[in-house]
């Protein structure tokens, strides 16, 4: 039988509800790696409406913005309420080497994938040298 009401068990709701536990963060978790000349972000969002995602750029800070709304549960009376619902927001400081300009975002099965190109004046290339008798040789720059 479930307790409908225990002052303590509210108590700890609430502070898991805004600190996190490792379980539920209280903020999106996101992976984020580089792979084949581009940062890729994957930020958990599952239930959020994509119309409700708000993703913008400034002075190198990208941030993602969602909202998960609350079921309609009028008339219902509600035992476990675990889920968090409202705004999350997470910024991200991204480097000078990226290029802003050619960000591109998609969301699938509950994760926005946010892929940022390294910049092509940052990507590695070979420089060639040249030596006393006339000939050229490249190595690695």
């Amino acid at each position: 039988m479930l307790m409908r009401t225990d002052p303590f068990r509210e108590l700890d709701r609430l502070t898991q509800q805004f600190l996190g536990t490792t379980a539920r963060p209280a903020t999106m978790p996101i992976d984020a790696y580089e792979h084949e000349g581009a940062f890729l972000v994957h930020f958990d969002l599952p239930g959020v409406d994509p119309d409700s995602i708000d993703l913008n750029i400034e002075k190198n800070v990208l941030t993602v913005r969602a909202e998960r709304r609350a079921p309609d549960t009028a008339g219902a009376e509600l035992l476990v309420a675990e889920r968090p619902y409202g705004v999350f927001s997470r910024q991200l400081f991204l480097g000078e080497t990226l290029d802003l300009e050619r960000i591109e975002a998609g969301y699938d099965a509950g994760v926005l994938t946010v892929r940022i190109p390294v910049a092509e004046q940052a990507k590695p290339r070979r420089i060639e040298i040249h030596h006393g008798n006339g000939g050229a040789k490249r190595i690695a720059g």
